[in-house]
């Protein structure tokens, strides 16, 4: 289904669908059916069928598309051809660059051979650096676990100094500690001292390593090369000034070593120290973390103490509130009640509450829910009055608004009626028209229309206009006739009057019209091309309009692509021609 549109396999299937479902249908042939009943249709001519020339272009593609296969075929045998002979060429061109490549390469091995060398030289000088490095990193790692450790134990002492933990101890734990804290100090002091000498220390025997691994050892490599490059005679008169070099190079390798030793048992000394220092800290520590444990202790009890005494203040509360809802009591209530005991009492309160229980029933709310609803009473008689205000202002809005729109529907057709009378007279020679706007007593008074008058709204307001009714006479005598005793060409003239009647009222930039002269006889169509006022742009295939035309464009459909062209006057009315005989034939 194409827009309520069915395609059908003959007429016979089409007539049955329109009649029953209530669609228009159209055949395979061409042959129109329409939901009212209309047929349109007829021969139909097998010689011009699209089909068939669609197969022969089909068989047409075909064939090409072989021979173009054959010709990629023969392309690609010549591409092989020329393949070989480039390739033939290259060979040749690789062999020649081979030979080049071979002499180069002889060069390059003696230049490779001089460059190992160098890179030997440089790797064994790089070990020596990344030897120096890495005992530089080292000494680094520990000096920030160092600081790292002593920032730990600030803060843990810091935190020690907030916290006032003297009371909690016994004499003789004052009396230790007090003495402890002198010793300490000292401590800490020499452990400051220590680690500095360990500092300073590292540092010196990193830059004698670092002396060691770059200078001595490197000069030692290059008179050891001296040695064995130089020549014998020449090496004979610096042998011994080469040898002295080497003893005091050796000599301060030795002072370097011992001075390393001496450096390392002073390290070990001041770990030793720093290991008791450590032993006394962990053992104070140790009596820290048992006084925490009391104090927790200690706060737990005090927790428990309060959340009791909480308990205890919020059964005084609701005891309280449930003497002050007893209400104020006599001035002699005390001196009444005061004597008698505790089990009359009780016997008392249970009378009472078994008389309080026979007015359980009555509503205590009632007073309160009283007063709400009268609140919310008042609030909607004037949320009542607002709205019927409002209401009044709406209705006398909405009649003000429809007074404007009546005098504007009036006015405008009004104009248009004009117009067409107008128009009307210059299309038809001799005949005349009018529109006649329909009103609800015309509609209940007047057979020949179909719409009645429109129900009344939700508001009870009737709309005054219900339709225009056209009455027009193409002979200029006798009655006027309506619409439905119109033919169909004379439906189209008079709807063009309504348009060119609309276009003199309130004109547009441009007007589309689609062969609108097809169900027209020729004087009509004489008389709408000069009524080509404004500008009109129309599709036809009948001379009248392309005689009156400022430009025109033919549309032609070729390999299913359509192309727009501009042609002469003389080529349409030609084209029109050829069309109508051919059409005739």
């Amino acid at each position: 289904v194409f827009g309520r549109t069915v395609i059908c396999r003959d007429i016979d299937v089409a007539t049955r669908v329109a009649r029953t479902d209530g669609l228009d249908c159209i055949t395979l042939e061409g042959d129109q059916v329409s939901k009212k009943g209309g047929m349109t249709g007829g021969f139909y001519d097998y010689r011009r069928s699209k089909l068939k020339f669609m197969n022969i272009i089909m068989q047409n593609t075909m064939s090409i598309n072989k021979k173009e296969e054959e010709l990629k075929g023969i392309g690609l045998e010549l591409q092989n051809i020329l393949f070989l002979l480039q390739l033939e060429q290259k060979i040749t061109a690789f062999v020649t660059e081979q030979q080049q490549l071979d002499a180069k390469r002889v060069l390059d091995k003696s230049v490779l051979e001089q460059h190992k060398q160098d890179i030997a030289n440089a790797n064994k000088q790089k070990q020596y650096t990344s030897k120096a490095l890495e005992n530089k990193r080292k000494s680094l790692a520990d000096v920030q676990m160092q600081i790292d450790q002593l920032r730990a134990s600030m803060a843990m002492k810091r935190a020690e100094m907030g916290t006032e933990l003297i009371d909690h101890l016994t004499p003789e734990e004052k009396d230790l500690l007090s003495r402890l804290n002198p010793e300490i100090t000292d401590l800490k002091e020499q452990l400051i001292n220590c680690r500095s000498d360990r500092i300073e220390t590292e540092s010196r025997k990193a830059e004698l390593e670092t002396n060691l691994t770059t200078n001595l050892k490197r000069q030692k490599q290059e008179l050891e090369a001296i040695i064995s490059a130089a020549e014998a005679d020449a090496l004979l008169d610096e042998v011994e000034s080469k040898r002295q070099e080497l003893m005091d190079a050796n000599l301060l390798v030795e002072d370097a070593t011992q001075q390393l030793k001496r450096v390392s048992d002073r390290i070990d000394e001041l770990t030793k120290q720093l290991r008791g220092i450590k032993d006394e800290k962990n053992n104070l520590k140790g009596l820290e973390d048992a006084y925490e444990r009391t104090l927790q202790d200690e706060a737990k009890e005090l927790e428990q103490l309060l959340s009791k005494r909480s308990n205890l203040l919020a059964k005084q509360e609701e005891y309280s509130k449930k003497i002050r809802e007893l209400g104020p009591l006599s001035s002699d209530a005390f001196e009444t009640y005061k004597r008698k005991q505790i089990k009359e009492l009780q016997k008392m309160l249970h009378r009472c509450n078994e008389q309080l229980q026979q007015f359980s029933h009555v509503n205590k709310k009632a007073l309160d829910q009283y007063v709400n609803f009268t609140e919310q009473r008042e609030e909607l008689q004037k949320r009542q009055a607002e709205l019927d205000s409002g209401d009044e202002k709406i209705k006398e809005l909405i009649e003000v608004l429809d007074q404007r729109k009546d005098e504007s529907i009036e006015r405008t057709f009004k104009g248009v009626a004009r117009h067409f009378r107008e128009v009307f007279s210059e299309l038809v020679q001799g005949g005349h028209g009018h529109l006649v706007m329909m009103k609800k007593k015309d509609g209940d008074d007047d057979d020949d229309d179909d719409d009645g008058p429109r129900e009344a709204d939700l508001e009870g307001r009737v709309e005054k206009y219900i339709g225009v009714k056209v009455k027009v006479s193409f002979t200029g005598q006798g009655e006027t006739q309506s619409m439905k005793q119109l033919s169909g060409g004379q439906k189209t003239v008079v709807a063009l009057t309504l348009i060119f009647a609309i276009q003199r009222c309130d004109p547009a930039p441009f007007y589309l019209f689609d062969e609108i002269d097809a169900a027209l006889d020729p004087q009509y169509r004489t008389a709408v091309g000069n009524m080509a006022n404004t500008q009109f742009i129309t599709t036809t295939f009948r001379p009248e309009l392309v005689k009156v035309a400022d430009h025109i464009y033919g549309v032609t459909h070729k390999n299913r692509v359509s192309r727009v062209n501009v042609v002469s006057k003389e080529d349409a009315l030609d084209f029109i021609e050829h069309d109508q005989s051919h059409n005739a034939e």
